[in-house]
């Protein structure tokens, strides 16, 4: 008698463990199917993405990163999503890594409705019909200002570097922001310096060092500083301008006789990506019209969709200060490209930052 309770308390035992098994399985394939997105703060958010939920419910989990060097230092250490969304500029950096795998463009349904400016850029091309990014959003750096607090500024990056705003001003603690803008204002080619030319950059960031609050990428903290008054000037992004309007905050989004920056990010795929089907549902998703059309209303960014502007009346886009064709902008702004001296231009700003 004994013997058969034990026996049958062996089966429940080895039941209950295959039983564990195949729920620890099934977990594990349900997360292997979650697509894993690694983007910029504010770009997780579903409406950008609807048609690919409504097809996978809960089927994408985000990552946030500060700024794409931020990115390309996790994932070179080993950090694995499916997808990121980095700007052109670094796409190079992160290829020549041997970091992504090329994106067929035959598979992309909405290919042909991205602005050719975007889609022919030199470095994404990656041979028969592939690409290394998937363009998809685009906008300006500029100076975001308090016009009751800053009276009729000349039209300048210089204003960055004005005394009488000391400690009242912020700036975007990255290296293709910051010291780009320095080193148009020390009349050096951004993004091929000699040594000596990266000296006098260094020298304007040293300049501006001490008028500044803070070197930072949280957006969200600048725009309540600048709401509040404690900031008088920083450099923002369109989002920034359009959010900080819609409170009814007086600002300004300068356009510099030096220009402004315009930066085009979008998305990659990783080479190790484990969810390469869904990678494409993500990518077909995000480039809906309405997706784009809900980047340029809400945020104030270009859509990489021509499509997506039609969906926009010319008085929005005027207040937006966005032009519905992009190569518009491009005739008298900076498009940020890779830098070939990217590492040490970044050491030498953190060596600045530090006190150096």
């Amino acid at each position: 008698m004994t013997f058969h309770l034990t026996s049958i308390t062996g089966h429940k035992a080895r039941a209950g463990l295959a039983a564990l098994a195949l729920a620890l399985s099934s977990t594990v394939a349900l997360a292997a199917e979650k697509l894993q997105y690694f983007t910029w703060s504010g770009y997780e958010l579903p409406d950008f993405n609807k048609s690919f939920l409504a097809a996978h419910p809960d089927g994408v989990e985000a990552s946030i990163f500060g700024d794409d060097d931020d990115a390309f230092t996790k994932v070179k250490a080993g950090f694995r999503p499916d997808i990121a969304h980095p700007c052109y500029d670094k796409v190079a950096r992160w290829n020549k890594e041997g970091l992504l795998q090329p994106i067929d463009t035959k598979r992309i349904k909405n290919w042909d409705s991205i602005f050719p400016v975007f889609k022919n850029l030199p470095d994404l091309q990656a041979g028969d019909g592939k690409v290394w990014m998937v363009p998809w959003d685009w906008g300006n750096t500029s100076i975001l200002y308090r016009t009751d607090l800053v009276k009729n500024p000349e039209a300048s990056w210089n204003l960055l570097w004005d005394k009488q705003y000391a400690g009242r001003m912020a700036t975007i603690d990255a290296v293709h922001d910051t010291p780009i803008v320095a080193a148009l204002l020390a009349g050096v080619n951004p993004f091929d310096m000699t040594p000596e030319q990266m000296d006098k950059v260094a020298e304007k960031l040293r300049e501006q060092r001490p008028l500044l609050s803070s070197y930072t990428t949280d957006m969200t903290s600048v725009e309540q500083a600048l709401a509040s008054g404690q900031l008088v000037a920083a450099m923002t992004w369109n989002a920034s301008a359009t959010s900080l309007k819609k409170q009814g905050v007086p600002v300004e989004f300068m356009n510099p006789k030096e220009g402004m920056l315009t930066w085009a990010c979008g998305f990659v795929m990783l080479k190790d990506a484990k969810n390469v089907d869904l990678a494409y549902d993500f990518i077909n998703s995000r480039l809906d019209a309405d997706s784009g059309k809900y980047l340029i209303q809400s945020y104030g960014y270009g859509s990489s969709l021509s499509t997506a502007f039609a969906g926009v009346t010319k008085e929005e886009l005027e207040k937006l200060q966005l032009p519905s064709d992009p190569e518009v902008m491009l005739k008298s702004t900076i498009f940020t490209g890779p830098m070939k001296q990217n590492d040490d231009v970044a050491k030498m700003f953190e060596k600045v930052k530090a006190g150096g």
